[in-house]
Parts: structure tokens; C-alpha cells; sequence
């Protein structure tokens, strides 16, 4: 059996090695076959459905599976996981670079009508979108109902000869680093069935507190967002720390600063859309929603290491994001002191400049795109296709 490749995308998931790949069918329910809102011909296979990943009850996990739409048989497969913690990938999916571009109805509760989206990633890998952990998205436990335990990649046809990564959007960033170490040890083990795991990226997230939020009132500033009075009032009430300052003339000085979904609601809490995606209606699992309020966590792991890790790994950021200005993940990158091996440089897409890039070494690239925020597919999609093309194939950014 040809070994897989496997890249990694965005957010919280600890059931990779669910994911391995056979070359048994998919589960005849679980191909997609129309959508409520779109009315033309899919441009590749949707599957969808539930994985069960154990435990007492069963925990059900959704996912969505888009087969590539260049040629399925080559190119990557893409695990996608949005942070929060606690949010849907359905978020991906919606708003920034699935197969379609979602037009709003005409009433915030009336459904929205679905057009193709020419930078959807599937036009260079097959994707998988998995709402993660337990409790995020259409998650499912067995006393809802009896659900048919399979393996989600290893009933997906057609996948076995593919590269595959992990990636991961926003806020929780350190998952993605630990979920990768634990794969590369697995496989430097000798875990079976082998996974040929190529990397991550990770798109706006989290690296440290202390560097994120410090940054975002500078950050604030330098956009013109707020006023130097309002800045100089908030350096000097709070001494340049912004994250963990408890003095009550700092706190008032940056709730001046601070005091400032309906679409995916909408179409996932259709019935019909629902009973299209193969997933369980409200009155058993409940709205959807897009981020959850109910994970809880006994401890935090957010310490870096480049030991376990894979050959190819990325961290995009947005310039104009404001919920995670890339000033400071900028500066954490460089606070792990890692040689430079590609200096600061412009990166160029469509004949403009689109951000700037820098390397190091261990296979870490720090990446920025001019003009995204936070969601930068949500943005600028024709250039976050461009690099995530050229980073799946190896080539330069």
C-alpha cells in the first residue's frame, strides 16, 4: 500500500491518527448528493458524517470531506481545524475558503444561496473540515443515537496515494505544535498504519498572551484606529503592560480602547440542510453555533519546541488583524531565537506585492498578507489560495 502525506491545518484535535488511510469505501450515507441554497453541479464529491473516536458514551465527532478538485489521487489531503478553543470548522468552511461563496438571505433566519467559489481550496486539495473537540459543532453522543463506527479517512476513497497536512486557524496555536509533535513521535515509533505527515500551517493564531495581547494597543495605534492621546494615556496608566495589569487607571484606559454569524447559523440550523449533510437535527443535538462555551480545561500546554516536529511548517498572519495583531506573533517568532536562514523579505502574488515573508531554520516560516485580518481567505481569497498552493507543492512564497 503507497504511503499518505498529510498536512496539517488550525486548531484543537487529538484524534488524528483516526485518520488513517486505507482504501475501503465510504460509507454509502455519507456521500452528498445536494445542498439546500445551491442549485448547480458539484465540482467534485462532498461527503459528510459522523466519526466515532470512543469512549463511554460514544463521542461522535462531524466532519465535512471536499475530494479535491484538480486530481484527488495526487494531491494532499488537508485536515482543517478552526481554534477558539471550542469553535466549528464549519467557520472555514462558510466564510473563508470551502466550495462555496455564501450570499446572505434576505431575512437573517432565511437561507442563504450558495454560489462556487473560484479560491476554494479544494482546487488544489482535497479537504477535510471536523468540528473539534467533544463538544464543538454537531458533536454527537452515542446515547443520542446509534451511529455506525468507521473510520472516517479509511472508508474515503480514492486518498491513499495523497500528501497530508494539518491546518489550523486562530486562537489555540499551541495545539497545533502539540498534535503535531504527538504524530511525528507516533511515527518515529513505528505506529501503524504509517502516516507520511508533511507539516502545518497555522493561519492568525495565538502563540503566547504576553506577546499578543501587549501588541494589540500598539497595534491600535499605529493602524489609527485610536489617537495618540488615547494611546499615551493607556502606556503610561499601564506601564506598557496590557495583558495581566490589574491597576484600576490602566483597566479604565483600555475599556475606552475596547468598548468600541448569521449566515452559517442560518443554513446549518436548516432541517433540510441538515438532513443534506448527514447531520442530526436541533431537537437532538441542538442549535448550531459557531463557537462553544463548553470546554473546560484542567491545564494549558502552550511551551514550543521544534523537536517532533514536521519538515514544513508556516504561520500566516493578516496585518489588519485585530484579534491577534501579527506585530506580536512576529515577535514571538523571533523570540525562539532560531537562526535566520530567508531574510525579511516581500513575497509576490498576481504580479503585487502581498506581504512579507521571513525563514528560519527548522523548517518555520513567518508569513504576512497585506490588507487580511483575522480570517485572512475571508479577505483576500485569491491571494491565501496563491501561498497555500505554493506551500503544499514545496515551492518558494
Amino acid at each position: 500500500m503507497a504511503m499518505a502525506s498529510f498536512y496539517l491545518f488550525s486548531s484543537s484535535l487529538c484524534m488524528l491518527f483516526s485518520f488513517v488511510v486505507f482504501t475501503e469505501a465510504a460509507p454509502k450515507g455519507s456521500l452528498i448528493t445536494h445542498l439546500p441554497g445551491f442549485n448547480g453541479i458539484f465540482p467534485s464529491k462532498h461527503y459528510s458524517g459522523y466519526v466515532d473516536i470512543g469512549g463511554e458514551p460514544a463521542k461522535n465527532l462531524f466532519y465535512y470531506f471536499v475530494v479535491s478538485e484538480r486530481n484527488p489521487a495526487k494531491d494532499p489531503l488537508v485536515l482543517w481545524l478552526n481554534g477558539g478553543p471550542g469553535c466549528s470548522s464549519f467557520d472555514g468552511f462558510v466564510y473563508e475558503h470551502g466550495p462555496f461563496n455564501f450570499e446572505a438571505g434576505k431575512t437573517p433566519i432565511s437561507l442563504p444561496t450558495l454560489h462556487l467559489n473560484p479560491y476554494s481550496w479544494s482546487k488544489v486539495s482535497s479537504m477535510i473540515y471536523l468540528d473539534s473537540p467533544t463538544g464543538v459543532g454537531f458533536f454527537l453522543l452515542e446515547k443520542h443515537m446509534a451511529i455506525q463506527n468507521w473510520r472516517l479517512v479509511q472508508r474515503i476513497p480514492g486518498i491513499h496515494h495523497q500528501s497530508i497536512l494539518c491546518v489550523w486557524r486562530v486562537l489555540c496555536w499551541s495545539l497545533c505544535a502539540t498534535l503535531s509533535a504527538a504524530i511525528v513521535k507516533g511515527i518515529k515509533s513505528g505506529a501503524k498504519p504509517t502516516i507520511n505527515f508533511k507539516g502545518y500551517l497555522v493561519g492568525n493564531g495565538v502563540t503566547d498572551m504576553e506577546f499578543d495581547a501587549n501588541a494589540l494597543v500598539p497595534f491600535t495605534h499605529g493602524m489609527g484606529l485610536i489617537s495618540s492621546e488615547m494611546f499615551e494615556k493607556a502606556r503610561d496608566n499601564c506601564g506598557g503592560n496590557y495583558y495581566s495589569n490589574e491597576s484600576k487607571s490602566c483597566i479604565e484606559e483600555l475599556n475606552k480602547i475596547y468598548n468600541d454569524d448569521q449566515v452559517a447559523s442560518a443554513w446549518l440550523n436548516d432541517k433540510g440542510v441538515r438532513t443534506a449533510i448527514h447531520a442530526q437535527q436541533k431537537d437532538v443535538i441542538g442549535e448550531w453555533e459557531i463557537c462553544t462555551g463548553r470546554l473546560h480545561y484542567s491545564s494549558d500546554s502552550g511551551k514550543f519546541s521544534h523537536e517532533n516536529q514536521p519538515p514544513v511548517n508556516c504561520y500566516g498572519s493578516g496585518d489588519h488583524d485585530m484579534c491577534v495583531p501579527f506585530t506580536g506573533s512576529e515577535a514571538w517568532t523571533r523570540s525562539l531565537g532560531y537562526k535566520i536562514m530567508d531574510e525579511w523579505r516581500a513575497w509576490i502574488s498576481n504580479d503585487q506585492v502581498a506581504g512579507y515573508t521571513q525563514g528560519y531554520e527548522h523548517g518555520l516560516t513567518f508569513l504576512t498578507i497585506k490588507g487580511a485580518g483575522h480570517t485572512v481567505p475571508e479577505y483576500k481569497p485569491r491571494e491565501a489560495l496563491d501561498f497555500f498552493g505554493r506551500w503544499l507543492e514545496g515551492k518558494a512564497i
